[in-house]
């Protein structure tokens, strides 16, 4: 199908929340027409940011209550849209049976627009490399869109912590097939975002993701080396900004086809604890003190530390393929780092813990 033109409709599921609210900012600042769904337009300590901007003034972002848990509670909404940025997530991923019927919600509500063209929807980078053995890792180490986790180990289960990989794999072949199949003509591209960092946008979004979370976190001189990604996996970024730069562009290019999925991250990786000391190199005016770093990785992991953290420090992170369907440019760590801390201060309320003067 044809790349959305200037000046398009789009719809944004998932609108108020940390990604969801970048992407909406990016499509009016190219200068579309956004149709912003969040689950209550009258929740204002959720909503309130989208009403601030100025394209909600004007009417260009307009507000819309959908719970996708309700089948057609987007055709009226989508009726009209050019594209569709589906960034919304679901209540669990541990439930592969709700996970496709929340899918079938949306796909069937681009069916009745009579209009939609293209649907990109957010995956995660879960969907490429989360590993029920991390030792495939090994096996298999370059990280493109061409990997997908082994589905056939037996651990792969949501009782084993698999289920958001699971799910998020489920979603993107439910668009993937349903719009090669589709009577109406739409392709679906689909998004694998890495480890989102950067600034929020409202005090809530704090809340919203689990990168801003651990900052916020580190801001108050709490540190806890395990996060629940994986024992000792570094953090694989990729700037909040940036990650909705990549939606939009998905959205707009002509080089994409239907099915095709595209990882957006930086390549740059982090431990943990260097996360940590990022803080007071680039912003030493704020005299942050982190306290002692906590280990609490399970006892079983921290005697494989070494043999883990030579894993993570042996896969290849690739971009190439986004760089070439859109032009990005991606952020250094650094500066999302930065200004995440300086939005978590000043927009989320985050108390840092200093040193003295």
């Amino acid at each position: 199908m044809p790349a959305l033109a200037p000046n398009s409709t789009v719809a944004v599921t998932g609108a108020a929340g940390f990604i969801g609210g970048w992407v909406v900012r990016d499509l009016l600042d190219r200068g579309h027409r956004v149709r912003a769904c969040v689950r209550d337009t009258a929740d204002d300590t959720k909503v309130g940011f989208l009403r601030a901007m100025p394209a909600f003034a004007s009417g260009r972002l307009t507000l819309h209550s959908a719970d996708l848990d309700q089948p057609g509670c987007f055709d009226t909404v989508f009726h009209g849209c050019d594209g569709v940025a589906h960034v919304s997530h679901v209540s669990t991923y541990d439930d592969a049976e709700y996970v496709q019927r929340t899918c079938d919600h949306i796909i069937a509500s681009v069916e009745r627009s009579g209009s939609v063209r293209r649907v990109v929807v957010t995956s995660s980078v879960a969907a490429v490399i989360s590993e029920a053995d991390i030792t495939e890792l090994v096996r298999r180490p370059i990280c493109d869109e061409d990997r997908y986790p082994d589905e056939s180990n037996p651990k792969r289960t949501p009782a084993r912590g698999q289920g958001y990989s699971i799910g998020k794999v489920i979603a993107q072949r439910a668009f993937a097939d349903a719009a090669a199949d589709s009577p109406t003509g739409w392709d679906a591209i689909t998004v694998c975002p890495a480890d989102n960092v950067g600034p929020i946008q409202s005090a809530h979004q704090q809340r919203g993701g689990p990168w801003q979370q651990l900052i916020a976190q580190m801001l108050r001189g709490r540190c806890e080396i395990f996060q629940g990604t994986g024992p000792y996996r570094p953090w694989m970024t990729v700037d909040v900004r940036d990650d909705a730069a990549c939606h939009a562009g998905l959205l707009e290019s002509e080089h994409v086809a239907n099915g095709e999925r595209y990882i957006a991250w930086s390549t740059e990786r982090r431990n943990y604890e260097d996360v940590v000391a990022t803080i007071d190199r680039v912003l030493p005016e704020l005299r942050h003190d982190p306290g002692p770093i906590v280990d609490n990785t399970p006892e079983r992991h921290k005697a494989r530390e070494a043999e883990f953290r030579s894993i993570w420090a042996g896969c290849e992170l690739r971009n190439d393929r986004i760089k070439a369907a859109i032009p990005i440019v991606f952020r250094p760590l650094d500066v999302s780092i930065r200004d995440c801390v300086e939005s978590l201060i000043a927009v989320g309320g985050v108390q840092p813990q200093r040193r003295p003067e």
